[in-house]
């Protein structure tokens, strides 16, 4: 059994790295749970040279560390032996540069770091957890905005797929992606076109297939007409960062607001059909409009099973205290 020392990588959002520390552990925990070869023990934080680290003791095998290389908030990996750190080499999964995520600056923006916690605790609570490193993954973000989790599943070499009801959205993401493809002359190809039942449009579709290995593909639609444009257990994973605020939901039909406890009832059903047998479902939400009692009781009562994972719940701003919660088909 050795001792190691995680060395948790800056946050460019203040707010976020007060809780980076506290997450990372609760992430290792789940990581030592799930994929790795046996649970890790002794985590804690410890000041190393004035520095904080994440310190933990494990038997950590060649697999192990290609998992851990993943956490969404590691920066650099260190045994500890004797008074010395000797340097312990990472192999994140990384497609595509880390410029992907970082590039797009725009207000409402989710934390990237956020971004890649909630996906691996999803792809972790699911049946393809063992495939994280080598199987293409199909994620799935039925509430997408302008795409942070589609970019995100693009660099650990997924299939990504997003609803978005905003068009503005969409075509600024479409714009984007083609440029970024375009300037890293990495062979594409990408279209915009309507998608029509019956005759009737019912979506427009962005998709981009890049170097003929991977997908994206990003729908202008309400969430709630998903049916009409994907496959019933199109995806292995789901992941939704839910909006914050009281006022969100399907206007398709002329009606009022969905604040997010209605949506969450109102679009759980219809995700639940678009998730594949033994995936995973993961949401995030703002616990000031809706308690934690409440929104994983909708995912009960749509047959999920929820998981049980250690506090990831931490504070985004006043008004925001935003929580996780994760199901199993």
């Amino acid at each position: 059994m050795s001792r190691y020392a995680l060395l948790i990588a800056p946050s460019t959002n203040r707010v976020y790295a007060d809780s980076a520390i506290r997450l990372t552990c609760a992430e290792l925990e789940i990581f030592g749970g799930t994929v790795l070869s046996a649970p890790l023990s002794g985590i804690v934080e410890e000041r190393l040279g004035g520095v904080p680290y994440v310190l933990f003791e494990a038997s950590l095998t060649r697999e192990d560390v290609a998992y851990l290389s993943n956490l969404s908030s590691a920066y650099a990996l260190f045994e500890i032996v004797g008074d010395l750190l000797r340097p312990v080499e990472l192999s994140p999964l990384a497609w595509f540069d880390d410029d992907l995520i970082t590039i797009p600056k725009y207000a409402g923006k989710t934390n990237e770091q956020f971004t890649r916690l909630l996906l691996n605790v999803t792809v972790l609570a699911g049946k393809a957890a063992h495939g994280m490193l080598d199987r293409q993954l199909t994620v799935l973000d039925p509430l997408c905005g302008r795409g942070t989790t589609l970019n995100q599943a693009l660099r650990y070499g997924y299939h990504a797929v997003g609803i978005e009801r905003d068009g503005k959205e969409v075509d600024a993401y479409a714009a984007f992606l083609k440029t970024y493809l375009r300037r890293k002359r990495l062979k594409h190809r990408a279209e915009l076109h309507p998608v029509r039942r019956e005759r009737r449009l019912v979506a427009r579709r962005f998709e981009a297939t890049v170097a003929a290995r991977q997908t994206v593909t990003m729908f202008h639609a309400d969430t709630l007409d998903a049916r009409q444009f994907l496959k019933a257990r199109c995806a292995d994973v789901i992941v939704a960062d839910a909006p914050y605020g009281v006022a969100h939901g399907s206007h398709a039909a002329g009606t009022r607001s969905r604040g997010p406890l209605d949506l969450l009832r109102a679009a759980v059903p219809v995700w639940v059909e678009l998730l594949a047998d033994g995936g995973a479902l993961g949401i995030s939400w703002n616990t000031h409009v809706v308690s934690r009692g409440d929104a994983a009781a909708v995912l009960a009562d749509n047959g999920l099973s929820v998981v049980e994972y250690p506090d990831l719940s931490h504070r985004v701003d006043q008004a925001i205290l935003r929580d996780v919660l994760v199901a199993r088909k």
